[in-house]
């Protein structure tokens, strides 16, 4: 076995171990649910659970390998036959292929916020001049849905919100909704976008914000929102902590802990910029 296939299964292995043992504890029967059936551990079990791993490891380079030439060399590893590569010639094709990897990701990262960057510039240009929309000097565009009486918050007061987060596309990335509690964070701690957006509304509205890219992740939006994109936040404030007050109540969502929305991008909070 290659030291590249053998990384690769054991990271494959434990990986797998550590999430079925999550999901073990996550999706544990509850008292009324039915048992679950009893799998027979064995050698085929055990090869076919292994085969699987080993399978979801390799997914990502799946296109750079030859399956049939991957068996013959994981067989002769086991057998403690000589494979057609050395472990000096092996460790030498996996620096390389890793160093293929990481320039074409760095590609398909490029193409990504690119492609992201030029969507969402054409819609924010396309938005702006539909109804009710208004756009502050930052570029951060926002329309009120609601209207409330309540004070406004200042970038050192932590704030209780409910929110739902989309790409432009409508794809939903966060929700405090779907976790059927609000989220409470500090406006200094967000990205520009929701601290700009946030300060402009009274307790009780309800905003939707269209955050320029600039004013939400930039180049380094995670996994499920990628770089350079333009996101959707629909929010209603529902209360305002002050700086200095007691830290949130029992049951409010922690900051950054739910919300994977709006946690951290700079140390410095935008103040709302006048509106055009």
């Amino acid at each position: 076995m290659t030291r590249f296939v053998q990384k690769t299964l054991v990271a494959a292995l434990a990986a797998s171990f550590a999430i079925g043992a999550i999901a073990q504890d996550k999706d544990a029967p509850k008292a009324d649910a039915k048992p679950a059936p009893t799998v027979k551990v064995d050698k085929n079990t055990i090869s076919t659970m292994v085969g699987m791993d080993v399978g979801r490891g390799l997914t990502q380079i799946k296109d750079d390998i030859d399956v049939k030439i991957v068996e013959q060399a994981l067989e002769a590893t086991l057998k403690g036959e000589k494979t057609s590569l050395t472990q000096e010639e092996a460790l030498q094709v996996r620096q390389e292929f890793m160093k293929t990897l990481q320039a074409k990701r760095v590609a398909e990262q490029k193409a990504a916020a690119d492609k992201n960057k030029k969507e969402g510039e054409a819609f924010l240009a396309s938005n702006k001049s539909k109804p009710g929309v208004k756009t502050t000097a930052s570029g951060l565009q926002y329309m009120v849905e609601k209207e409330g009486t309540g004070a406004k918050p200042k970038a050192t007061d932590k704030v209780k919100v409910n929110y739902l987060g989309t790409k432009i596309d409508g794809t939903k990335f966060d929700s405090s909704y779907d976790r059927g509690q609000p989220a409470t964070f500090p406006l200094n701690g967000v990205i520009k976008g929701w601290s700009e957006g946030l300060q402009l509304m009274p307790v009780g509205s309800k905003y939707k914000l269209f955050v320029p890219a600039e004013l939400a992740y930039g180049e380094n939006g995670p996994g499920q929102i990628g770089p350079n994109a333009t996101l959707i936040f629909e929010v209603e404030l529902l209360d305002i902590e002050k700086a200095g007050e007691k830290a949130e109540k029992a049951g409010d969502a922690k900051p950054g802990a739910a919300m994977k929305a709006a946690p951290k991008a700079d140390k410095a909070a935008t103040k709302p910029a006048d509106k055009k």
